[in-house]
């Protein structure tokens, strides 16, 4: 379990250098999110390869909860199956990021985690459609 300050400086690290920002070529889905109230927006890119493996990236704006949460999130889902990348909830997003910290801004915490979800139906209802 990490004290308060490591995780200050957890967050702070996956602010000032993001692990996966930028564009992801050949993305199977791209989806932005955002919360009006405070100015965030998370653009997530999602790949799966021929394993079913996460292939994931980000852009975005916004406070510093939001952009840490989306490159810690990255970091937690790339390379992993995509039922594993599923089952991946707030409470663990939070939790690695530091509940007592990000407690009080939850919204800007799980952006990343419901634009990665929204990405994930988007990939899955367009797959379905080629099939069709």
């Amino acid at each position: 379990m990490l004290t308060r300050q490591e995780q200050m400086e957890l967050i702070l690290d996956h602010y000032e250098h993001p692990r996966h920002k930028g564009v992801l070529e050949d993305a199977d889905a791209v989806v932005e999110g955002g919360n009006p109230g405070c100015g965030d927006i998370v653009k997530i890119y999602l790949k799966l390869d021929n394993e079913g493996r996460v292939a994931a990236s980000f852009e975005g704006e916004g406070c510093t909860i939001s952009q840490a949460s989306a490159s810690y999130l990255m970091d937690e889902v790339n390379g992993k199956p995509l039922d594993e990348v599923l089952a991946f909830d707030h409470n663990e997003l939070m939790e690695g990021l530091g509940q007592e910290i990000v407690q009080q801004r939850t919204r800007c915490a799980t952006l990343s985690l419901d634009t990665l979800r929204a990405a994930i139906r988007k990939r899955e209802r367009e797959q379905m459609l080629k099939e069709s």
